[in-house]
């Protein structure tokens, strides 16, 4: 059998379980597990609870992730209590600054993803003025959401990514009017799912309604989480009778959907789908048909897609005859109506029972999708997101939706945009600037006040349409590079780098101190310590040497006199010269407990082995 029918079978499986361990609490730990290595199957499942700090799991056994570790902008609120929907839709993250807010999520190249995207105002503000904005996906635009004072809106898209990371993201288009998330939820689906549909444009749903059910069917019923709705188009509703219906076709249908139809009373009445309104717009529409019972060799049921306008009605298709305990899909790929049309099915006039259907889904389809800001340009920005994280707190397209650039960036009007201003001023960075060469649209570039360090990067005068380079009130050191010193073209602000050579300040001759070298003030103040310490230190000595050579001295006269037998007798210690001899040792012993008592130590300054210090040696070159 089919890998999808043993997938369909085992969702059912799952979803009776469900309702099992609602009487049973000993099934939970079984039917967790089977859900876990079942949504783990597919390579991307994330489920976003907006506003929410902790982890929650839904009726369905969907595992919420909290996003207040996800995003760095915006403030979390809780609708009001009679508003309330469910466990997850009740909080909303809302997003007062910025032009545009994003959640990002990695992705594989070329995969094709379910995106949906959920809002419930609430009158969280108690403001009672649910508010309008956009949002977009992978710098497209995606819708303007409107959202309503009570009530659930949601938006949903598939389409196939054309980088390593989806980004769903709102911005703000009218005062006063901030725009919120309450839910993201981003799905794999398999390549040949909708695989009619150029992969260059996106399918935005408009509805997908499951006829004759009593509730909806998602996950883990659809192994995409596809939402089907409940309807009731027709004038009665109609349980199929086969055991096992195999769901093997185009885009993959979950079997719970076929499990039920709507049909009309007779014959001779149409079984009225929906209405299109005229526009430029292209549609997908796509129909699931399954043979409700066993209608054998001698009964038929036969019948016709119809497009009604006022120009009368006509069929779409090849007559259709639903196959019994299977499903037969049909589409209308690329439809386009210029006036109002209704959708309806006919029975053929050789058919004994009127038209039936069990699913049916429509999408809007997009232009073609865009392929984001120039490469270069974003790959230098997530470098200098990785080199300052206060730049983190941006994400999605750099450029795109125009004019919904990040805050800090001017971009071109070009179909592939490059990035043409950089406004970093004030965004207190510091360290050295990273090589953003790559970015060769660029025409400004403003890094003032911040505390970059280090020498001014060469490349900054390289780069081929830089007009504007403002460098002013930072701690740039060393010498104007002569790539920006000769570019007469470039209009530079370098005022307030203190250490800076500029133009009537010579920079040190120092081996040590070169451009760029962050030691260079350092340098120059400890420079002149030797000169200092080389005149106060004897002039400090000389002092202490006299006072205490005259006051030994006068004591020791004292003594002399006292002892001496007579003037003509020998000095003390039978020394004639007693005076000078005494002064002689008085001013030896003076050094030796000067030198000791004022230093404690042998000074830095001074090489024992009659070699000068390096610090002496720097002041010298």
């Amino acid at each position: 059998m089919h890998i999808n029918l043993i997938n369909q079978a085992f969702n059912s499986i799952i979803s009776s379980m469900i309702t099992m361990a609602a009487r049973s609490f000993k099934l939970l730990p079984i039917l967790l597990l089977a859900l876990f290595t079942f949504s783990v199957s597919g390579s991307v499942f994330v489920s976003i609870n907006c506003g929410e700090s902790e982890f929650k799991t839904d009726s369905n056994f969907i595992v919420w992730t909290p996003d207040d570790t996800l995003v760095s902008n915006g403030v979390a609120r809780v609708v009001q209590s009679s508003n309330q929907i469910s466990l997850i839709m009740d909080t909303l993250r809302v997003f007062t600054t910025r032009k545009k807010n994003c959640y990002s999520t990695p992705v594989t190249q070329g995969e094709k993803l379910l995106v949906r995207a959920s809002f419930n105002y609430g009158n969280y503000d108690r403001l009672s003025s649910p508010p309008t904005f956009d949002l977009h996906f992978d710098g497209n635009l995606w819708a303007n959401v409107k959202t309503s004072l009570t009530g659930l809106t949601q938006y949903e898209v598939i389409y196939v990514a054309k980088g390593e990371a989806v980004s769903v993201c709102v911005a703000q288009t009218k005062p006063n009017q901030f725009p919120f998330m309450t839910a993201l939820e981003i799905r794999s689906v398999d390549s040949d799912v909708y695989s009619d549909v150029d992969e260059s444009r996106a399918l935005f749903t408009i509805m997908r309604n499951a006829y004759g059910a009593s509730q909806s069917l998602r996950f883990p019923s659809d192994p995409y989480d596809r939402i089907w709705v409940p309807s009731s188009a027709g004038t009665s509703n109609v349980t199929i009778e086969a055991l096992i219906i195999d769901p093997t076709g185009p885009n993959n249908p979950p079997m719970g959907i076929l499990q039920n139809a709507v049909t009309v009373e007779t014959t001779s009445d149409p079984l009225i789908l929906f209405n299109i309104s005229p526009s430029n717009d292209l549609y997908y529409v796509t129909m699931y048909f399954s043979e409700v019972t066993d209608l054998g060799s001698t009964k038929t049921r036969a019948f016709s897609i119809y497009e009604t306008t006022t120009a009368g009605s006509s069929p779409l298709q090849l007559p259709i005859s639903p196959p019994y305990g299977a499903v037969l899909v049909r589409d209308l790929n690329n439809y386009k109506v210029d006036s109002f049309t209704n959708i309806s099915l006919v029975a053929r006039t050789n058919s004994d029972n009127p038209p039936i259907i069990n699913a049916a889904e429509a999408f809007k389809i997009s232009e073609v999708l865009t392929d984001g800001t120039d490469s270069n340009d974003v790959e230098a920005l997530a470098l200098l997101q990785t080199t300052f994280d206060v730049l983190g707190g941006w994400s999605g397209d750099p450029c795109l939706p125009a004019p919904y650039s990040w805050d800090w960036l001017n971009c071109s009007n070009d179909a592939t945009p490059r990035v043409t201003s950089l406004f970093l001023d004030s965004f207190d960075l510091s360290g050295d600037f990273p090589d953003i060469s790559s970015m060769d649209a660029l025409e400004i570039i403003d890094l003032s006040n911040n505390t970059f360090t280090g020498a001014i990067p060469g490349f900054l005068g390289t780069m081929p349409k830089l007009q504007q380079l403002n460098l002013a009130d930072n701690q740039f050191s060393g010498s104007i590079p002569t790539t920006i010193s000769k570019n007469n073209k470039l209009k530079l602000n370098v005022t307030g780098n203190p250490s800076l050579c500029t133009s009537g300040k010579s920079c040190p001759s120092s081996p040590n101190s070169y451009p760029g070298s962050t030691n260079v003030t350092k340098n120059k103040k400890s420079s002149s310590l030797p000169i200092v310490l080389g005149t106060t230190i004897p002039t400090f000595l000389l002092v202490w040497i006299v006072a205490g050579v005259f006051i030994i001295l006068r004591k020791r006269r004292q003594l002399a006199s006292t002892n001496m037998p007579n003037a003509t007798g020998g000095g003390a210690n039978g020394n004639p010269n007693g005076l000078p001899k005494v002064g002689e040792e008085v001013v030896h012993e003076i050094m030796e407990n000067v030198a000791q008592q004022t230093f404690g130590s042998p000074s830095p300054l001074l090489d024992t082995s009659g070699q000068t210090s390096d610090l002496y040696r720097e002041t010298r070159v």
